[in-house]
């Protein structure tokens, strides 16, 4: 019993570990993925200044992409 025991703990922790590291790489692709999404919303913003400035009309803003831009520069 002890011994089932021992290996089932072992196995518990391997898959821990195993989760951590998941985690881990999901965070560093998260962190990424908002930078990256932090740069796009600036080079939106510069750009619809640029045409405010010439008197250009521009696009009506997407609304879904109009989330997530709010959503990568609140985080």
């Amino acid at each position: 019993m002890n011994q089932r025991l021992i290996e089932r703990m072992k196995k518990l922790e391997e898959e821990f570990q195993t989760g951590q590291l998941h985690l881990a790489e999901l965070e560093a692709r998260e962190s990424d993925l908002r930078s990256r999404l932090l740069r796009i919303s600036g080079a939106i913003q510069v750009l619809r200044e640029l045409l405010d400035e010439q008197g250009s009309p521009k696009p009506e803003p997407r609304p879904a992409l109009e989330k997530i831009v709010s959503t990568a520069t609140a985080a």
